[in-house]
């Protein structure tokens, strides 16, 4: 069996940036965001992902923000550093990079635009983990991507002593289910969808990579820990958090997830372009969500 990173819910966290000419991070911003939500009960903070517009980040704002983060925890709960890039070798180095600046384990999505064959991704993700000492979860997000990890390759991959968890976001219970009968306790579970969260703890997750925690931590670690011990529970506030879960993504994540914390007073700034601005449509919709849960 290998070692569990971290029960419970991890947040996705956004990166706070000033509304200037460049768009710079704001550092006091994140250090603030980060306090608030290891105060609040996150379980790990999950630092430069999709949320956090890891794309959009130059290689060296990219590493000074996994740094920044690793510094800014210090060592109260796991970091877990995004280092996912469609370039192989550009991906070790930023794993490379997050390993020397303390970070607890890694997140890697799967090659994305230029996606490649499920042998491919074994070579991929193998050539990153033989070139670090520290934990890897992997990330399936088709739905970003436009691939897959299939179960089968999952099981291959799991072989691997520094491939330990994956964040699966496929949307596919069955797929995952068997992912789990295959790789039994070599891989460990963490939804990446927060309404599937307690789906994927009934079959045996060890919590979520949560947008949602971003805007209600103790609410999505409510459900995660409950989920390891009290599925009725776990189910229970899974249904009373859904309409929060699903209008955090009325439009591309994180547009919406920002909105929600401007809203809320937390001044994180825009997203970069391409992301941009939510219509009113959706924009009154999620501030009726927020309403109804007393957030602004």
């Amino acid at each position: 069996m290998k070692n569990t990173i971290f029960t419970g819910a991890g947040v996705a966290i956004v990166t706070p940036f000033n509304d200037d000419a460049d768009m710079s991070v704001n550092y006091d911003k994140l250090a603030e965001l980060i306090d608030d939500q290891i105060a609040r009960g996150t379980d790990a903070i999950v630092i430069c992902g999709t949320t956090g517009e890891s794309t959009t980040l130059t290689p060296k704002e990219h590493e000074k923000v996994n740094a920044f983060a690793v510094k800014q925890v210090k060592g109260r709960v796991p970091v877990i550093a995004g280092c996912g890039s469609n370039e192989t070798a550009f991906a070790a180095e930023l794993s490379i990079a997050a390993q020397r600046d303390g970070a607890d384990a890694l997140l890697h999505v799967t090659p994305y635009y230029n996606k490649t064959s499920q042998r491919g991704l074994v070579k991929h993700f193998y050539y990153i983990a033989d070139r670090v000492n520290i934990p890897i979860i992997l990330y399936n997000v088709p739905s970003r991507t436009g691939m897959t990890i299939q179960p089968e390759t999952y099981a291959e991959l799991s072989k691997h002593p520094n491939i330990v968890a994956t964040k699966e976001a496929c949307g596919d219970v069955s797929a995952i289910a068997k992912t789990m009968a295959l790789c039994g306790d070599d891989l460990h579970l963490y939804s990446g969808n927060d309404d599937q969260t307690a789906a994927l703890m009934g079959l045996g997750g060890k919590g979520v990579i949560s947008v949602v925690s971003n805007v209600a931590p103790e609410a999505m670690h409510a459900m995660a820990i409950a989920g390891l011990t009290d599925q009725a529970e776990c189910l229970r506030l899974q249904l009373e958090w859904l309409d929060l879960c699903n209008d955090l993504f009325l439009d591309v994540n994180p547009i919406p997830v920002k909105t929600a914390l401007n809203l809320m007073g937390k001044a994180v700034g825009p997203c970069r372009l391409p992301l941009c601005e939510m219509g009113e449509a959706a924009l009154a919709k999620l501030k009726g969500t927020l309403e109804r849960h007393g957030m602004v």
